[in-house]
């Protein structure tokens, strides 16, 4: 699997994240931990069955910089869950999605990737696109708390994209050990914040809860962030942030035809124009890409 296809797959995987979570009745906290728990479990035990090696020395070597990112990872979710509880998921999403916008803005400081003036188009008719999709532009605001929400989803797309640029210089290290060593440390960040936030009290868990989280913690968190953290090693960052756009764009394609929530002509245009702009912004540095459009359309 090509890292483009892996990125896609891990994208459509997270997007599909929130039918799942929308049903556990548990705190957010928890939710968060779990998985990640349940995610290190998973990966254990692929990467025991399939007797991969791992480097003591590669993980040492990364350990403070995989330590940052385990952080980072958790800072993230704990962030956009509470953006969430805050704020509507449109609203919330909108801030988090600014993401893929730090990353190419940051991305020629960082790691030195020449930033064109037609890829940063894509990527802010991309933002556009998400304006539309979340539908934040034709619902007002709610007062204090929409503020609130809106800082803490800044606050994740910060994450997010720290993320994304700083994997880039993890050295040696295979994709199982950096996924397995990055929710390792997000497991340990989030039991502490679950404690400190009591998030455990009273909690009742059923069948449909077990389920879910199994799930959750197997394909949406061990799966999908092994494909994420191993296809970003053979991207450029300006790449990763133009395929971040097919989680929301997913997430809204699912709730309308699983959950039956209305699409309208603002939501379609914004997947078209999210979609479109990913498309083209990988196909511009080719020779010849404006011509070779009918094709692509046609694939």
């Amino acid at each position: 699997m090509n890292a483009k296809l892996k990125i896609t797959t891990a994208m459509i995987i997270f997007g599909s994240m929130g039918l799942l979570v929308r049903n556990i009745d548990l705190p957010s906290g928890t939710i968060a931990l779990v998985r990640g728990m349940i995610g290190v479990v998973f990966l254990a035990i692929v990467s025991l069955s399939l007797k991969e090696q791992f480097s003591k020395k590669a993980i040492v070597k990364n350990g403070l910089l995989l330590t940052i990112l385990g952080i980072t990872l958790s800072a993230n979710w704990i962030f956009l869950f509470e953006a969430y509880k805050h704020t509507t998921i449109a609203t919330a999403t909108l801030s988090y999605y600014l993401a893929p916008v730090f990353v190419t803005a940051l991305s020629p400081l960082v790691l030195k990737e020449k930033l064109t003036a037609a890829k940063f188009i894509c990527i802010i008719t991309s933002l556009i696109g998400m304006m539309f999709v979340s539908g934040a532009l034709t619902k007002p605001f709610q007062g204090i708390e929409d503020f609130i929400g809106i800082g803490y989803g800044i606050a994740a797309a910060v994450s997010y994209a720290s993320l994304t640029l700083l994997n880039k210089f993890t050295r040696e290290t295979t994709a199982t050990e950096a996924t397995l060593a990055q929710l390792g440390v997000a497991s340990v960040v989030l039991l502490l914040y679950v404690f400190l936030t009591k998030d455990f009290i009273d909690i009742t868990i059923g069948i449909k809860d077990i389920l879910l989280l199994s799930i959750l913690g197997v394909i949406h968190t061990g799966l999908g962030f092994w494909l994420y953290f191993s296809s970003i090693q053979d991207l450029k960052a300006q790449t990763v942030a133009a395929f971040s756009y097919i989680d929301p764009v997913t997430a809204i394609l699912l709730s309308t035809l699983i959950l039956n929530e209305k699409m309208g002509f603002a939501e379609i245009l914004g997947a078209i124009l999210i979609l479109g702009s990913t498309l083209i912004s990988e196909r511009i540095r080719e020779p010849g890409w404006v011509e070779k459009i009918p094709t692509m359309l046609r694939k």
